[in-house]
Parts: C-alpha cells; sequence; structure tokens
C-alpha cells in the first residue's frame, strides 16, 4: 500500500539543533563566563554535548522528568550543588541564549512546500509537548503538522515500538502506511522499521555505513524516494 503520510523527528532533522545548542551555549558562557574545570570553552562545549546525551538517556529510561534531566545538567556542567530554582534560573539564562539562535535548516520549509499535498504530516519527538510545540510555532511551521507527539507526555521514547504506534493512531493509519524521517539510524529509522513504519535515515554528514536503512542525505532527495515508494525494498537508496 502507498506511503499516506509523513512522521518527522523535529531536531538535527528540520530544526538545525546542534548549531543552536553550540552557539546558545557558547553566548551563555561569553556573558556568564566558563566554569571552573574547564581549559577551555571548547571543552566546556564538548562536556555540554555529553551531558546532554548522559541526561536525555535517563529521562527516555523513565528515570527522571523533563525538569529533572534539565536541572541535572545543569548542576553537573557547573560541578556544584544548586537548588531546583538555582538549576531553574541558571537554566533559563542559557535558553535564551540557545532560542535566539534557532534555525531550520535550509532544505526544511522546500520539502514541506514540495510535499504538502501529497501526504499528511506529523510529528514523533523525543522531547516534550510545550518544548517542541512552541519552537516549531516560532520557527513558523506548526500548521504544517495534523499532531506534535512527545515522549515527555506520551511515557514512552523511540526507539520503542509503542511511540510510532502511538503517533499513526493520532494519523489513523496503519504503520505500513506511515514514513519516518530522522536523523538518528537506530532510535529513527531503525525504530520505525522495527515498529512496522517506513524508516527513512537522513545521513546529513553522509556517514553511511548502514545498508541496512534507506538512506538520504538531504530533504531534497525525500519527494523523488517517496514518489517511488516500490523502491524501499532497497535500502541505502542514495549511496
Amino acid at each position: 500500500m502507498a506511503i499516506r503520510a509523513v512522521l518527522w523527528d523535529v531536531d538535527d532533522t528540520l530544526f538545525d539543533y546542534g548549531s543552536a545548542a553550540a552557539t546558545g551555549l557558547s553566548r551563555h558562557m561569553e556573558a556568564e563566563g566558563v566554569p571552573g574545570g574547564y581549559r577551555s570553552a571548547q571543552d566546556a562545549l564538548d562536556a555540554w554535548e555529553e551531558l546532554t546525551q548522559r541526561h536525555w538517556e535517563r529521562f527516555a529510561a523513565g528515570r527522571t522528568d523533563w525538569e529533572g534531566q534539565r536541572r541535572d545538567r545543569a548542576r553537573d556542567f557547573l560541578g556544584r550543588p544548586l537548588s531546583d530554582d538555582e538549576a531553574d534560573e541558571w537554566f533559563g539564562r542559557h535558553i535564551r541564549h540557545y532560542e535566539a539562535a534557532w534555525s531550520l535548516f535550509p532544505d526544511t520549509v522546500p520539502v514541506l512546500d514540495a510535499l504538502a499535498t501529497a501526504y499528511r504530516h506529523a510529528v514523533l519527538s523525543n522531547s516534550s509537548l510545550e518544548h517542541q510545540h512552541r519552537k516549531l510555532t516560532v520557527l513558523g511551521v506548526r500548521d504544517r503538522f495534523e499532531s506534535v507527539l512527545c515522549a515527555a507526555e506520551l511515557g514512552i521514547s523511540k526507539p520503542e515500538a509503542a511511540a510510532f504506534h502511538a503517533a499513526c493512531e493520532a494519523l489513523a493509519l496503519a504503520p505500513h502506511e506511515v514514513a519516518y524521517v530522522g536523523n538518528e539510524p537506530d532510535i529513527d529509522a531503525g525504530g520505525a522499521v522495527a515498529a512496522g513504519l517506513t524508516g527513512i535515515w537522513l545521513d546529513r554528514e553522509d556517514r553511511g555505513g548502514r545498508p541496512d536503512l534507506v538512506r538520504i542525505t538531504g530533504l531534497d532527495q525525500l519527494p523523488g524516494l517517496l514518489a517511488c515508494n516500490t523502491r524501499f525494498g532497497a535500502p541505502d537508496t542514495f549511496g
């Protein structure tokens, strides 16, 4: 059966999270200084990236909540105890710099325009609904998506099959009628395939090395891939 809807990841797929995160933290440190214990701003950026991944995994596993993972990131990054209010205030100042750096990838709006009439669209993100709804609204694309589902409210996260199935249920479509596009080979594309969807790995850095997955290196390749969806049986379509 033909693909009827595209389900999207947000961060590092539609939204340039990596650039915004690095720019936001750099500006935050320019305003408040590099925390003690780091030899340079780059060391601090590298540590922040590692801490973000570590505490995100705790959140995804249900060992903390959305606010808790933010507070613990702040405490670990600064290397000192903070009350909840102190951590929230520090993170709030950081968020203002981060949000000022928000931007979509250049190929995001063109591909949404190209696919607007042929496919339905929704979002499934390992984030919180408040956060992603605001982000998509500020960036001017929230109205492109019928629904936005997020791990914080679902209580389950990608790559769990139940997360993908919840998004399909929101669209009232069977998994085989939905394609999922995301930048993570296992969490996004692999998880979608295991859940019965068509998983498409957006490999923007052209890393390759996953011949088991359907792969594109830019969103400009997606309309042609979807139009010839019989080719989904041949992974790594674009090399």
